[in-house]
């Protein structure tokens, strides 16, 4: 456990660090905390995909189970998907783009949307289902 926080730990000493030498005042700097968010959003991101998936392990099936590996995948296309957004931010490379052209990017993206929504509310559904069965 100690491990997993390491990486957001460095990043938000990393982040202070920055607020401390590039306040809005010193060195004509500008602090721009968007760009820490999204540095910060993929190995949030990646926790969370590696925990749901140990979770829907330890469960091993069942409703419960099954409905924490539907969240998992649901959380790992949302994770691909925000890795193809970041790229875009900070390089203006647009992979699904390239990869399907301007119309096919749009729908693929849709598509992974609608899959990631998709996924996590059947698994919301399916541990729905239990709570609404022990009443």
């Amino acid at each position: 456990m100690k491990k997993v926080l390491l990486v957001p730990a460095v990043l938000l000493l990393a982040l202070r660090a920055q607020a401390q030498n590039e306040a809005p005042m010193s060195h004509g700097g500008h602090f721009d905390i968007t760009f820490w968010f999204a540095i910060l959003e993929i190995p949030f991101l990646l926790i969370c995909i590696y925990f749901s998936f140990k979770t829907a392990q330890i469960l091993k099936g069942g409703i419960l189970g099954v409905g924490m590996t539907f969240l998992a995948w649901g959380f790992l296309v949302m994770g691909i998907g925000h890795a193809i957004m970041q790229l875009k931010h900070f390089f203006n490379y647009d992979l699904l783009q390239i990869l399907f052209g301007h119309n096919g990017g749009a729908v693929a993206w849709f598509i992974a949307l609608s899959t990631t929504w998709g996924l996590s509310a059947f698994g919301f559904y399916k541990m729905y289902s239990v709570g609404k069965l022990n009443k």
